[in-house]
């Protein structure tokens, strides 16, 4: 027996999911709502796997249909993302996925070089906290945050980053701020997702202990920044990231270099597959050669 189950199932599958309803998926796929029962009832049958869980109040995916709504919706993307692009005539596509502050803040505003050195490359560009899943064809690179675990995928790492307090040039000359200790009588934001950690920082450059609680909590290191250009407190985050709040003098570091935390923490991911593709080896090529020019330019 096939371990692929018909395409037409899985639509109907993915459309109940998404709409929690038989009558809208029906309607959606232009099928009755019985049809659209049958296909469900077949796709069941053959996983041999309750994937609804039905009451008079509506329908709602079981545990084991929510780990599977999740890889399937992202395989039928991907298949539909293929078939636009190869109706439409697009050839030489590439996926890059990112983690959201990287893309926003380091990616975004380099991209227009990479678009005029290449125009014949169509990219298409994700961002979001889970990694991408190359086995569902979700993305051809990964640029992903954090300390390299990532099996037996090439992992290279892009630059050294500099992590650092810092804050609005307004907030620190409000609080006189000249001094490590200091830093435990203002607020202090908390970036949940990053590698260095206030308490990392207060270990490394002083006897105290880091604050247990905060004021306000991130999960991004966009937000971060944004909250310590308004005033709401110190930030630990990366000069890299904060680039262009540095530049615009949005943010300043509280103290000098040598109070920094350097790691690697930003790197390019990708299967061994994917390493002789044309798209892929311009792309990074282009992005490293980014990474390399920030090394000489970039503030802090």
């Amino acid at each position: 027996m096939s371990s692929l189950p018909p395409i037409n199932n899985l639509q109907a599958f993915e459309a109940v999911a998404r709409r929690r309803s038989f009558a809208l998926a029906a309607a959606e796929l232009n099928l009755t709502a019985s049809a659209v029962s049958h296909q469900i009832a077949r796709l069941e049958a053959f996983l041999d796997v309750r994937l609804f869980q039905r009451s008079a109040h509506g329908v709602r995916l079981s545990t084991a249909g929510e780990h599977y709504r999740f890889r399937v919706s992202a395989a039928l993307e991907a298949i539909t993302a293929a078939t636009d692009d190869l109706r439409q005539g697009v050839r030489n596509n590439l996926y890059v996925h990112s983690a959201p502050s990287f893309a926003s803040l380091w990616l975004m505003p380099r991209l227009h070089r990479f678009a005029q050195a290449y125009p014949d490359i169509s990219l298409n560009l994700s961002a979001a906290h889970t990694p991408s899943d190359f086995t569902l064809g979700q993305a051809d690179i990964d640029i992903r945050y954090g300390v390299p675990q990532w099996g037996d995928l090439v992992v290279e790492p892009l630059f050294e980053e500099n992590i650092m307090p810092l804050a609005s040039p307004t907030f620190i000359q409000e609080h006189k701020l000249k001094s490590v200790e200091q830093l435990l009588e203002v607020p202090l934001i908390q970036s949940n997702v990053s590698v260095v950690q206030w308490s990392d920082w207060f270990a490394r450059y002083t006897n105290l202990r880091a604050p247990e609680r905060f004021p306000v909590r991130f999960d991004r290191a966009q937000m971060s920044l944004d909250a310590a250009t308004q005033g709401l407190g110190v930030a630990l985050e990366s000069a890299i990231n904060a680039g262009g709040h540095l530049e615009q003098g949005k943010l300043v570091p509280v103290f000098e270099i040598n109070k920094a935390i350097k790691v690697k923490a930003h790197f390019a991911v990708f299967p061994q597959r994917h390493a002789k593709r044309p798209a892929v080896e311009a792309f990074l090529s282009w992005l490293h050669g980014e990474a390399a020019r920030c090394k000489e330019t970039c503030p802090a």
